[in-house]
């Protein structure tokens, strides 16, 4: 059996539909189930069972896919270790990042990577926390950027930096009166967040303690999809909202004019890279990460791992 026949089962297992796992490896439908059949007929066994939609594999047929993943994933080793000798960084590396750093992050150094690593194919895309640690671990992610601790299994976590927090507050609102604020000091009724499935809603829910609250549920019928969004609220109407530092890099004079800083020690945000504890590419998330801390300005970087805020 080929390499490329492994990567068209593996590409069926993963999407579940031949012409979208086709369509993925650039081939026509005919081609891959000929492919398929193959090397069904050389393995003597059915890999998948087509009577289901979506296909599924057969109960052996798990088992052969399963040994499937370990001989390609091998076979990138390999690769790497060619590459290695060759001093040549090259490849695709598949990104996952959180909604919440995308915008702020990426900006700031994917220019310079694809610049200085012009062999590496950079595939990004923008997933929730959970999402990214589920393709992490079936191997359709090469390595996330999210918030951390996470805790997870299987997955290993390497601080970036620290990001602050820090209040946007409106002009109508009382605590735009203050200095320094404290978490006590948002009122819960005129806080805006995100929604559900981002980890940022859940610190900022565990940070001002709205958990506890039993008013705070009240007001909260309108959540946002971005911090975009939140910022541009908070600016139009009365109310707070918590931003990331890097969210406030691109700000004019009179936004930051609406920044509230936390009294010290300021809460902040962990964020790292996550790879599965089995990942290859091991130069490539390197001089990634190397791209990343490169690109991030001096003040986040002198941040320190005090008042962490959890990730519920």
């Amino acid at each position: 059996m080929t390499l490329l026949q492994m990567e068209y089962m593996v590409a069926v297992d993963r999407f579940r539909h031949f012409a979208v796992a086709a369509d993925h490896c650039h081939v026509s439908q005919p081609t891959l189930s000929m492919q398929l059949q193959k090397a069904e007929a050389l393995l003597g066994v059915k890999v998948f069972d087509r009577s289901k939609q979506p296909v599924v594999p057969t109960e052996i047929g798990a088992l052969v896919l399963k040994q499937i993943k370990k001989i390609l994933a091998e076979n990138d080793r390999l690769q790497e270790i060619i590459e290695a000798q060759r001093d040549v960084v090259a490849g695709e590396l598949r990104v996952g990042i959180i909604p919440t750093l995308a915008p702020y992050l990426l900006p700031l150094f994917v220019q310079r990577f694809i610049d200085q690593y012009p062999l590496v194919k950079l595939i990004v895309n923008e997933l929730t926390t959970g999402v990214i640690v589920e393709r992490l671990k079936a191997a359709q992610l090469d390595v996330g950027i999210l918030v951390t601790p996470l805790q997870e299994s299987g997955i290993n976590e390497q601080v970036l930096f620290y990001e602050e927090l820090m209040a946007y507050v409106s002009k109508k609102n009382a605590a735009y009166a203050k200095k320094y604020v404290l978490p006590q000091d948002i009122d819960p009724a005129k806080l805006w967040l995100l929604e559900e499935g981002h980890c940022f809603r859940s610190q900022i829910m565990h940070f001002c303690e709205l958990r506890k609250s039993g008013t705070a549920s009240l007001h909260f019928d309108y959540e946002a999809g971005s911090i975009e969004t939140l910022r541009r609220m908070v600016e139009v109407n009365d109310g707070v909202t918590i931003l990331p530092e890097l969210a406030t890099l691109d700000m004019t004079n009179k936004q930051l004019g609406c920044i509230r800083y936390f009294k010290h020690p300021a809460p902040m945000r962990e964020v790292s890279m996550v790879t599965h504890r089995d990942f290859i590419k091991a130069r490539l998330v390197a001089s990634l990460r190397e791209s990343i801390l490169s690109a991030v300005p001096a003040k986040v970087k002198l941040n320190k791992s005090k008042n962490i805020v959890p990730v519920l």
